[in-house]
């Protein structure tokens, strides 16, 4: 998983600059320490080699924008392993993914977490200003569509998350996963599958469809939602039939909380809102 994220740290880097690596350095510490000294005061073995906490603070800032305070990175990197993940037993043991818990605390500062830098301004190639209303989600919640082009959001020319902006790296890094079959193909498959058909009955009457399809599955966090956070193996079904469900049900959550909600986004809420229904669907 660690070299599955590779390139969308890569990319990352290309369009926020070295605060980027600040941003993900400060989260993997926070979340390495963290599982470390919680550990250590439980007097549980050392976890620390099984490289979970740093899957956990990869997935983690690639959900935070660039412009974050690193101290508030921190503290959500330690909400994550010590209250998500150590306090019910540690990896396999909890039922949310830590780092969309530790993302989605984060996200009651509002203020802090709706602050988008232009990509490629630290090059000056950019506007300098953070803004709140650079994201491609916030253009398709007001119902028109973003002033990008498909290939901009493949590449990740437009505001955003550190590791949402690259459609492209995503792919990459998820289709690695399900060569050397590390997840399953069916979560990834019925939850975009899920968004897509609602996008397509939502899109607006002057809209192509497609094209407004191909907006709501290249924007926001959908992509790693669904290649990366919804397919961990310890909050996600592990029946076949279960996991068509599970991922449908993110996709259709995703895109009620999309549509309906005064919040652009609803990948994250969607499924740590799942994550709690599966012992269900595991039945």
């Amino acid at each position: 998983v660690i070299i599955a994220l590779c390139p969308a740290l890569i990319a990352s880097f290309v369009f926020f600059g070295p605060r980027a690596l600040l941003l993900v350095a400060v989260t993997v510490l926070s979340c390495v320490l963290s599982e470390y000294v919680s550990r250590k005061i439980m007097k549980r073995s050392n976890t620390v080699p099984d490289l979970s906490c740093i899957v956990t603070g990869l997935l983690l800032a690639f959900n935070l924008p660039v412009s974050l305070n690193p101290l508030m990175a921190a503290f959500g990197g330690m909400v994550a392993i010590v209250v998500v993940k150590q306090f019910y037993g540690g990896l396999g043991k909890n039922f949310m993914n830590p780092a969309l818990a530790g993302r989605m605390l984060l996200a009651t500062f509002p203020m802090l977490m709706t602050k988008w830098p232009t990509p490629l301004h630290w090059l000056g190639l950019g506007r300098v200003d953070a803004v709140a209303s650079a994201t491609p989600m916030s253009y398709l919640h007001s119902g028109t569509l973003p002033p990008f082009n498909l290939g901009q959001l493949l590449l990740g020319q437009q505001g955003g998350c550190l590791g949402e902006v690259s459609a492209f790296m995503l792919l990459l890094g998820g289709g690695y996963l399900v060569l050397r079959r590390v997840i399953s193909p069916r979560i990834p498959l019925a939850f975009l599958a899920t968004a897509a058909f609602f996008a397509a009955l939502t899109a607006p009457a002057d809209v192509s469809v497609a094209r407004w399809v191909a907006m709501e599955l290249l924007s926001g966090g959908l992509l790693l939602g669904a290649l990366f956070m919804a397919t961990d193996p310890t909050t996600s079904p592990i029946t076949p039939r279960g996991q068509l469900l599970f991922g449908a049900g993110c996709g259709t959550l995703t895109m009620l909380l999309r549509t309906c909600s005064s919040y652009p986004e609803g990948v994250g809420w969607a499924i740590l809102t799942m994550n709690c229904c599966v012992w269900l669907l595991d039945r």
